[in-house]
């Protein structure tokens, strides 16, 4: 019952106590185990369940690539402005904040994480700078951080 390094992922089963021959395909993604077992006497013998097992691994290992690269093409997404972007620009914000008085703060926010994985905010005050040139210069912090 032991893997073969020409295929990843199926391993021959030969059981004969319970009359079992075939090729299990077990391969793990995120934590999830998907497998098949593909019997000889089902799939029109040894070499033909070898090549069923194969086309099965083959296209799940395929589909389960598809799921990485939609999910990084998630990732990226957070490059262009959602629907809900105020500002046109990817990590700048107006923000409002509430004190425990209830006088209300307004901001221009830019955002961003440095190359050591540490986040970035820089804040600037719509009441000292205006509500345009608070953005501005929010927008302008983001664009040179991202450089």
């Amino acid at each position: 019952m032991s893997g073969d390094d020409s295929r990843p992922g199926i391993t021959r089963l030969d059981q004969v106590s319970v009359a079992t021959h075939g090729w299990q395909v077990r391969i793990q993604w995120k934590g999830v185990r998907f497998g098949r077992f593909f019997s000889d006497a089902s799939w029109g013998g040894r070499e033909a369940a070898l090549l069923f097992a194969q086309r099965y691994r083959d296209r799940l290992v395929a589909r389960l690539e598809r799921r990485r690269a939609e999910a990084s093409a998630s990732a990226r997404s957070h490059t262009a402005p959602t629907s809900r972007n105020r500002s046109g620009m990817v990590g700048v914000a107006r923000i409002v904040q509430r004190s425990a008085s209830g006088v209300e703060y307004f901001f221009w926010q830019a955002s961003w994480t440095a190359g050591d994985g540490t986040r970035e905010i820089v804040r600037f005050s719509v009441q000292k700078l205006g509500e345009e040139l608070a953005q501005t210069l929010a927008c302008e912090a983001r664009r040179k951080a991202m450089e």
